[in-house]
């Protein structure tokens, strides 16, 4: 397999996942993850507490993705 051949499609390949990267964060603007923040075990009984945080992708880091992602789709080696 030719090297320039294969730089060829992994660019094509980040293209396409650069611009669905870019779409999803456009769409939902970010996503939200839970973690165990505390936890006590007093013989048979459990406690812990859950803490949920959002993490925001600005609008700009979407549009900006889906721009590099149609540039390496568009842009010949």
């Amino acid at each position: 397999m030719n090297a320039g051949v294969a730089g060829v499609g992994a660019s094509r390949t980040v293209g396409i996942v650069l611009m669905a990267a870019g779409a999803l964060a456009l769409a939902y603007g970010g996503f939200t993850y839970t973690r165990d923040t505390q936890q006590a075990k007093i013989g048979p009984l459990e406690l812990s507490v859950k803490d949920t945080r959002k993490v925001d992708i600005p609008l700009w880091v979407g549009v900006g993705a889906i721009a590099a992602g149609g540039w390496l789709l568009i842009a010949r080696r």
